[in-house]
Formats: structure tokens, C-alpha cells, sequence
């Protein structure tokens, strides 16, 4: 839990209920948390889906990974302690975008555990849904489009996921897509016809 530095703040309540929004975008807000090794298709899924809902009309917005780390997190590496930022100041984006009504797409390797649950403690019950993008290290570094893992194994990147960083697999999530055995459109439709089946779309 980050620290509380800001005294003397008031924390002032929005004349536009979340429930108000919601009935102008004709859908309520909610986090779809793409997780996975480098490479599983975290990404490309998450954008394919992007354009599947906005083609119907939905509200939606996609934060990226490495995107992100182009602005709002391009002072965070890659150690713990930074990967544990990037995903607390993803998280608190994404709840803003939720609040906002918006369908959030977010697509970061995310590995740890407690980072996931930190993120989804910030929402309501039902906002939060983790997707976990389940491709093998094997599927993930024969793909290796950005030759991530050909440097990480040749020592030239060092604390990298499923290399010599773990991975922690999500447990209980509420989706699993089958990426070492699927392609990115039957993924993408997975997570359509779930967000269908349960009343998000």
C-alpha cells in the first residue's frame, strides 16, 4: 500500500453518480486485467477485443504495458519494487476510467500476486475481471517477437518474467484463455461471449 504523503486534502464528490454515467454509456464500467508471460498475446488480444466492443458502440479504452511506460510510468524500471508501482499506478488509472464508465482494457505482464490483488481491491465486486493469457515459456520465447527472451537468456537483460523472475499464474481468475493452443480471434470471442454471458455488454 502506497504511503499517504498529501495533508490537508478533502476528497470532493463528483454531481454525476457512477450509476448516471453508466446509464449514458448504456453499459456499466469495468476492468478486463490481461495477464501473462512477454509475448503470450496479452496485447493483441486485449486490443482485438477493444475493437470488437467499440464496433458495437461501447465505450472502451486499452492501457498497454510498454505504452504506458512512455508517460505515466517512464520513471519505473523494471526491479520489484518498480513493477509493483507500475501496476498500483495502473490500477488507480484504471479504477478512474471504471468510475468513468468506461470498459478498461489492461494488458501488463503484472506477475505477482499481491500486485493483481492490490489492484482489484481498489474496485467494487464485478469490476475487476483477470484474464490470464496462458501460453507456456516455451510457446512465449519460440514467438519472442521483441528478442526479449534471446537477451534475457544471453545475460543481457536481467529480472526478466519466467527467466529469473517468477511468474505467479493468477489462481482463481475469472477467465483463461488457451493461447498455446488458440488463435487470437477464438481468445478475443472468449472474452466477448464471457463479458455477454454476464451481463457487462
Amino acid at each position: 500500500m502506497a504511503e499517504q504523503k498529501a495533508t490537508n486534502i478533502t476528497w470532493h464528490d463528483s454531481h454525476v453518480s457512477r450509476a448516471e454515467r453508466n446509464e449514458l454509456n448504456g453499459h456499466k464500467g469495468a476492468v478486463l486485467w490481461f495477464t501473462g508471460l512477454s509475448a503470450c498475446g496479452k496485447s493483441t488480444v486485449a486490443n482485438t477485443v477493444d475493437h470488437m466492443l467499440h464496433a458495437r458502440g461501447k465505450h472502451t479504452y486499452c492501457l498497454d504495458g510498454d505504452n504506458v511506460r512512455f508517460g505515466l510510468n517512464k520513471n519505473l524500471g523494471f526491479s520489484a519494487e518498480d513493477r509493483a508501482e507500475n501496476i498500483r499506478r495502473i490500477g488507480e488509472v484504471a479504477k478512474l476510467f471504471c468510475d468513468a464508465g468506461m470498459i478498461t482494457l489492461t494488458a501488463f505482464i503484472s506477475p505477482y500476486t499481491t500486485d493483481r490483488q492490490a489492484a482489484r481491491e481498489l474496485l467494487e465486486e464485478g469490476e475487476f475481471i483477470e484474464i490470464h493469457v496462458n501460453a507456456s515459456l516455451e510457446t512465449c520465447e519460440a514467438r519472442d517477437p521483441k528478442g526479449l527472451y534471446r537477451k534475457a537468456r544471453a545475460g543481457e537483460i536481467k529480472g526478466f518474467t519466467g527467466i529469473d523472475d517468477p511468474y505467479e499464474a493468477p489462481e482463481n481468475p475469472e477467465l483463461v484463455l488457451d493461447a498455446d493452443n488458440k488463435d487470437i480471434d477464438t481468445l478475443a470471442q472468449e472474452v466477448v461471449d464471457y463479458l455477454e454471458a454476464n451481463g457487462y455488454v
